[in-house]
């Protein structure tokens, strides 16, 4: 550790770094032995600090001292840089990864400004040395933010995170930037010109945060779930183990009550012990957790509703999907190669099967390509029709619960990858010939599309994928009321063709429904598309066989799509203009700005849809 201050005020720098050692017969000269100095010449007085600090950087130690002020600075910035990740990742789950990222931004920089600019004020006013705090903040964080997310539904998804961070994270940077002030405030930056010099240790201090917090934030990702370590809590309990390392002291006796509440009642633990204990209070309100994990996506959970029958996949506060499970041993549905699911849309994806084409190929004889995974419903239901299917899921839990906790049948090819990539490389090998006649393109979670797979260049890596006589059916999840689903359309069509596609939504547009959202007006769409241009009657559906339905109610009532969204739906969010509406453009991977900006809008009215869909008891637990 570096050297530590006074409670009045540290020792000047001059004073630390003229110090001699005992040995020396010289006598002590430090700069405040020297008031003579100024009463000779500016050049004589500048030759003699520069003396003064020569000697100083040659005596035993010095470089040893320094070494340790500049290693201990970068672990304290490091392990913010890993805490501001982390916090993002624990938010998630209660509030969707983009309204926890709204206040993000702001509250960590005005954390490192509040720090840096009050380390002498936090050095006189507290009564232990600032960097002792640092373990006791992290130890109380998992414990605050537990009862904190017990007050989400009254602060909502737009203020809820900032003030679950505003009273975890930023003192926690706080007190961090505050320490890191003071330790440069011991460094030396050798020959650097004043001006330099001291833009030097803020500059660089934040410029290797933002470093640390992309190359930490890559590395969670990627390795998140592995192993306890690298789960929410756990990461947060490798802070509070690091910050205990770098400030040991008798003050962490204090913490003990946030371990043991950690430990024994956090929900949010990846233990056995915690999730039995999660689902002993869940079962009283009628909901069971089968089973949780962190992924690259989110957090990634199996909830059963014990009182309706029905079993959903969770990825942070968002549903990927959900099937009835109480219809699966009765006397109709029993032995159906397909389950029932509880959102029509998903059944409207298959009608990529009754698109009348020119020259159609049958069942055993055809390909399809699917991207996305959710619980598997679109999959299960091509391959109980003896298509040959490729499914493209970039995470890898997803599938290993669809597989394990729904009816997603083995007989697919599973492609564990990211569709953009995937599809960059099979469009390179196959040289653009294309190889399905049925794609079905259905990303969506968290209240807001992957925006890379909505552009212009993926929907043509599509194109290129799908055989002159295919079928391309397109999940878009918005809000009619802002301009996504245009801008959406627009690139669509500029791919397919206006006259080669039509457009549908899951429900028929309900105005009372709407108003009472705030005038949101949010909803599944499906786009069907294919590559003949009909220009005089447009896409056509055949009527569903009995063969089609799979013995499905659910096919029954959503497999032929119904309602059909016009032009004028889609210019409401522009107030009928087409000029409006031409501005937009096309969405492209290099100009996201434009459909980036409105994620947030759509997120947040997604976030209060989904605590009607499932109660609160089960977000803020997970």
């Amino acid at each position: 550790m570096p050297p530590k201050a006074t409670k009045r005020g540290k020792a000047s720098k001059a004073t630390t770094t003229t110090t001699t050692t005992p040995e020396e017969s010289e006598p002590k000269t430090t700069a405040t032995s020297a008031p003579d100095l100024f009463t000779k010449s500016k050049e004589a007085y500048e030759q003699e600090l520069k003396d003064l600090a020569k000697k100083a950087r040659s005596q035993k130690g010095y470089w040893a001292g320094q070494f340790a002020i500049y290693t201990h600075t970068f672990i304290l910035l490091a392990l913010i840089a890993i805490a501001s990740n982390v916090s993002q990742l624990v938010l998630s789950p209660v509030y969707g990864s983009i309204p926890a990222a709204i206040w993000h931004s702001k509250l960590v920089m005005a954390g490192c400004f509040t720090g840096w600019a009050s380390n002498i004020f936090l050095d006189r006013a507290l009564p232990i040395e600032p960097v002792e705090l640092l373990p006791l903040i992290a130890m109380y964080i998992p414990p605050a933010q537990y009862l904190l997310f017990k007050a989400s539904g009254y602060m909502g998804a737009y203020y809820g995170p900032l003030v679950t961070e505003l009273l975890t994270l930023f003192p926690l940077i706080t007190v961090s930037s505050a320490c890191v002030a003071t330790n440069l405030e011991y460094a030396d930056f050798g020959p650097l010109p004043k001006a330099i010099a001291e833009a030097v240790p803020g500059l660089g201090s934040f410029g290797f945060f933002k470093v640390a917090e992309k190359l930490s934030g890559d590395f969670i990702v990627q390795n998140i779930g592995k192993n306890f370590y690298m789960t929410r809590i756990g990461l947060e309990g490798l802070l509070a183990a690091s910050y205990t390392t770098i400030a040991p002291s008798k003050f962490l006796l204090l913490g003990v009550p946030a371990l043991l509440h950690t430990t024994l009642l956090n929900p949010h633990l990846a233990s056995p012990m915690a999730l039995s204990r999660l689902n002993s209070g869940l079962e009283k309100e009628g909901w069971h957790v089968l089973d949780r994990r962190d992924s690259i996506t989110g957090y990634i959970s199996v909830v059963d509703s014990l009182n309706d029958g029905f079993r959903v996949l969770r990825c942070d506060h968002s549903l990927l999907g959900g099937e009835w499970v109480k219809f699966k041993d009765t006397p109709r549905f029993k032995g159906n190669q397909v389950a029932e699911p509880i959102y029509g849309v998903f059944a409207m994806l298959e009608a990529v099967r009754l698109v009348q084409v020119p020259n159609p190929v049958p069942d055993n004889e055809a390909k399809a390509l699917v991207i996305g995974l959710g619980i598997g419903t679109t999959p299960a239901a091509l391959v109980a029709h003896g298509i040959n299917t490729t499914v493209v899921e970039i995470d890898p839990v997803v599938h290993e619960f669809a597989s394990k906790y729904f009816q997603l049948p083995s007989n697919h090819t599973a492609v564990i990858e990211d569709a953009v990539s995937y599809t960059d490389r099979l469009v390179n090998e196959t040289q653009g010939v294309g190889q399905y006649e049925y794609i079905i393109h259905d990303v969506f979670t968290g209240g807001a599309e992957p925006v890379a797979l909505f552009t212009y260049e993926f929907l043509q890596n599509l194109h290129s994928l799908l055989k002159p006589n295919g079928v391309i059916a397109i999940n878009y999840a918005g809000d009619f009321s802002h301009p996504p689903p245009l801008l959406i359309t627009n690139t669509i069509r500029s791919v397919f063709g206006s006259s080669s596609c039509r457009i549908f939504r899951e429900h028929p547009r309900d105005e009372a429904q709407a108003a009472a959202h705030n005038g949101r007006d949010f909803t599944n769409m499906v786009f069907f598309c294919t590559k003949v241009s009909t220009p005089t009657q447009g896409i056509t559906f055949r009527n569903p066989t009995p063969r089609d339905l799979l013995n499905s109610p659910s096919r029954e009532a959503f497999l032929l799509p119904k309602f059909e969204v016009t032009d004028d739906d889609l210019l409401r969010a522009v107030n009928g203009s087409v000029e409006e509406a031409k501005k937009l453009g096309i969405l492209r991977k290099n100009e996201t700005a434009t459909l980036e900006k409105w994620q947030t809008e759509s997120a947040l009215g997604h976030w209060e849809i989904m605590r009607g869909v499932l109660p609160e008891v089960v977000w803020v637990n997970w």
